[in-house]
């Protein structure tokens, strides 16, 4: 299809119009959760005490694209008592909820491991979920550097 002058000037003074009046967007980031209400929607509210949970992250991240996490919780892994679920949260992000790992007795062992993409320096906050409804967690603050300078 080819445009004649007129088409071109008049698709242009509407592109213009819309422009200047302005396009009404959809905000996202008015919509997403905050790392607490990620965490508080996983635990139902509940607290979360420390321990049981090991979270492997570096001190500093010369590439937040690509920042690699380990996580093991403590735990028997036995029919009465194992670890459920896992939540990573990245309270600097946009998006805080990173990943969830879901584990049954048939596991062996509740370990996993990642790589996450961090905005900028913050903490990275594990929650397991045991099988008996209580939660234990950890916190890690990850430096993340731009081109390994700092940031």
């Amino acid at each position: 299809m080819r445009l004649n002058r007129r088409q071109v000037l008049i698709l242009g003074a509407g592109a213009t119009a819309v422009a200047a009046a302005g396009v009404p967007t959809m905000s996202i980031a008015a919509d997403d959760p905050t790392a607490q209400q990620v965490i508080d929607k996983f635990t139902g509210g509940a607290a979360a005490t420390s321990g049981r949970v090991d979270l492997g992250t570096p001190e500093i991240a010369e590439n937040g694209n690509t920042v690699p996490i380990q996580v093991s919780v403590e735990s028997p892994m036995t029919t009465d008592d194992h670890v459920a679920e896992v939540l990573i949260v990245a309270d600097g992000n946009p998006r805080p909820d990173v990943a969830v790992f879901k584990f049954t007795e048939l596991s062996g062992e509740a370990a996993a491991s990642t790589r996450i993409r961090l905005a900028k320096t913050q903490n990275v906050i594990a929650v397991a979920k045991m099988s008996d409804g209580s939660f234990f967690m950890a916190k890690n603050a990850v430096k993340v550097t731009i081109g390994g300078c700092g940031g």
